[in-house]
């Protein structure tokens, strides 16, 4: 069922009763998406400012095969790290916690990197496309705290700090070229080489199986499916939402505009996440 506009008589009140039935029946999945987090300061990519209509992503393969590439990304994430870090859980994250905590979800999994869910209370979350807060080597295969390499950077660095106004869901921040070039990379301290990788999927990357297979598990056990703030443009969390459609198990979606799965969902909400999450919570917990 997709929801009337919030100007239509009721029409409020007819979206929240919905998904509180629907999320209400308990074993809810969690999907997330950008969406969620834009009320943190952290742009989406697809939505109105996103930030895919201002730049090409980092790719897994420019990373991996281009050592410029790996640089500039690394000049700008240092500073964008500063801004990501900084990012606070918002009403929308609190909910979702709110709700586990009231013994109604089965799981949380999500496809940010910013760590937000569980700075606002959530536990054992899914972090599809991995964590910001982490690093890699792939080299050696070390994971290492994030902090721990931006205290190093910061060391190697000390004058690099271009003021910055926007950071991208992946944690990199705008720059121009021109500064790029003072910027001073650091190696693994585990092997001494490197190179480093924040541990994170990248566009062109494969999600682990593993994490993949862990995902469906839950969507396949799930009572439903409850996708918020996510555009499901990529397959990535898309197929969760076919799967969980191929074995009827109810999907709900909550997002500001239009997703690749509204066909596919029983309720389907077009409104702030930062108003509809809170006052499901409210009502639920």
């Amino acid at each position: 069922m997709t929801l009337a506009p919030a100007t239509a008589p009721g029409a409020a009140t007819a979206r929240l009763d919905a998904l509180a039935d629907l999320v209400g029946d308990g074993d809810v999945v969690v999907l997330s998406g950008a969406g969620l987090s834009t009320d943190s300061g952290i742009p989406d990519y697809r939505g109105a400012t996103g930030s895919l209509r201002r730049h090409t992503p980092m790719t897994y393969q420019t990373f991996t095969r281009d050592p410029l590439g790996r640089h500039r990304y690394w000049a700008r994430s240092f500073v964008g790290w500063r801004q990501m870090r900084a990012a606070r859980p918002n009403d929308g994250h609190r909910a979702v916690a709110g709700l586990q905590d009231a013994g109604l979800l089965a799981g949380i999994v999500t496809q940010n990197v910013d760590g937000l869910h569980q700075a606002g209370g959530a536990r054992d979350v899914v972090e599809l496309h991995g964590g910001l807060d982490r690093t890699v080597c792939l080299g050696c295969g070390d994971v290492a705290d994030r902090a721990a390499l931006d205290e190093r950077l910061r060391e190697a660095n000390p004058y690099f700090g271009p003021r910055v106004d926007e950071i991208n869901p992946d944690g990199d921040a705008e720059l121009p070229d021109e500064v790029l070039d003072g910027f001073v990379m650091v190696d693994c301290l585990a092997c001494g080489a490197g190179p480093l990788k924040p541990d994170v999927v990248f566009f062109g990357e494969t999600v682990p199986r593993d994490r993949v297979d862990r995902c469906f598990g839950l969507v396949e056990h799930a009572g439903s499916l409850l996708v918020l703030g996510s555009s499901l443009t990529v397959m990535s969390g898309y197929r969760f939402v076919l799967r969980a459609a191929k074995l009827g198990i109810p999907v709900g979606i909550v997002n500001v505009g239009p997703t690749r799965g509204d066909a596919k969902a029983d309720v389907r909400v077009d409104a702030p996440l930062g108003e509809v999450l809170p006052a499901l919570a409210a009502r639920l917990g």
